[in-house]
């Protein structure tokens, strides 16, 4: 009878192909992977406690270093949230703005997955493509946000300043540039003999599994779970706009591989639908109903600015509730969780980060693979610790 021995080692906290301060633990039988224990922490900022001591418009920027890959999405997710609570409506141009941001985020954080992943399997020249195209939309934002990584520039009630005139065509120049470099990262990757042996049959997960570990956004659509936020839960304009969710049922890296794909496509899609529908009007509500309720006589006057003034110093002050708004991230459904007391700080806040949860599902995917196979399923996970070490 052949001996078995398992030998426990450590990938990280320092591996490159870890996508952050990540320790796994693992045990091997030989090279085949045994066990693979997730070791979080080393991060840690304690966010969710932070922002109990903040003013809500001063936790919005807390919200960018979540996925900071994804700012946008986290700080839609939140804002809307803080919307809900104050019962705000949102002009439609501020949504359509909004709904371009987190689309064009999205894009860009697929675009470092994408790049990032290819790198730790050995293609390195894809990373250099991916970063190309992240550069031009980098500078979209800036212009429209005034910075690059960390935008903050979404509000309760809209944006916080309109897009420039030129928003439209510079959208267009850069999608119209964007479907013919999907079509370049196809033909390198997709039918490459390489790729396929190290991503086909590799990491695979359930539909049920997928379910039951709470696995969300593509990483749960390539396993054959039909569920898109965007379209099964609407919120901004997405009830108005045509796309598809892309859904394979192998449940392997390469099906994460390609869902991706496939949804970077489809925020291109959806991007050229939002600039041709982009309407007129307010990009932000200014309603005194929401700034100082029992002022409305002061709209317009020295003292409706001295009150504004006051909004931003003093903070919102949301009624007595508790609110929970939820979005499909790049990377899979964030959720904020407020509860409020009448004061300017939220009195509870919780946020359920899609890395944190789909982290957990690692053992799964892991399991019976080599130990070669891990940095792959790691990449097809597309984690980011600022998130999972919330």
């Amino acid at each position: 009878m052949a001996r078995q021995e398992i030998m426990t080692i450590n990938m990280g906290p320092h591996h490159p192909s870890t996508h952050g301060v990540l320790r796994v633990i693992l045990e091997l039988d030989g090279e085949v992977v045994v066990n693979a224990i997730p070791d979080i922490g080393y991060l840690h900022r304690g966010v969710e406690k932070l922002s109990e001591d903040r003013k809500y418009l001063q936790v919005l920027p807390l919200t960018d270093r979540l996925d900071y890959l994804a700012s946008g999405s986290n700080n839609l997710a939140y804002i809307l949230a803080v919307e809900k609570l104050l019962q705000i409506e949102v002009p439609r141009r501020a949504q359509y703005i909004r709904t371009a941001i987190a689309e064009i985020t999205r894009i860009m954080s697929h675009l470092v997955w994408l790049g990032t992943h290819a790198a730790d399997i050995g293609a390195v020249t894809m990373l250099m493509y991916t970063l190309r195209e992240r550069e031009d939309i980098l500078d979209l934002i800036e212009e429209t946000a005034g910075t690059r990584m960390m935008p903050t520039y979404f509000r309760p009630g809209g944006v916080v300043r309109d897009v420039l005139p030129d928003f439209q065509t510079k959208i267009q120049a850069f999608v119209d540039k964007f479907d013919v470099k999907i079509n370049e990262y196809e033909r390198l990757l997709t039918k490459n003999r390489i790729w396929m042996n190290r991503t086909k049959g590799v990491g695979v997960i359930s539909r049920e599994d997928a379910i039951s570990l709470g696995l969300s956004g593509p990483g749960a659509r390539a396993s054959g779970v039909d569920w898109d936020i965007r379209r099964d839960e609407p919120y901004e304009v997405y009830d108005e706009l045509d796309f598809k969710v892309p859904v394979l049922p192998e449940g392997d890296v390469y099906a994460r591989y390609m869902v991706r794909l496939e949804e970077m496509r489809q925020s291109s899609r959806m991007l050229r639908q939002l600039i041709d529908g982009l309407p007129e009007g307010p990009f932000i509500e200014r309603s005194p109903k929401y700034v100082y309720p029992d002022k409305e006589r002061l709209e317009g006057s020295i003292e409706a600015m001295i009150h504004h003034f006051k909004l931003v110093v003093d903070g919102l002050t949301p009624p007595e509730g508790e609110v929970y708004s939820t979005i499909e991230a790049p990377k899979g459904e964030i959720g904020f969780y407020i509860v409020s007391d009448g004061s300017p700080m939220p009195y509870r806040l919780r946020i359920r980060p899609p890395s944190f949860v789909n982290l957990q599902s690692l053992l799964t995917m892991a399991r019976g693979n080599m130990l070669a196979d891990v940095v792959a399923i790691i990449g097809s996970l597309d984690i980011v610790l600022g998130e999972i070490d919330r």
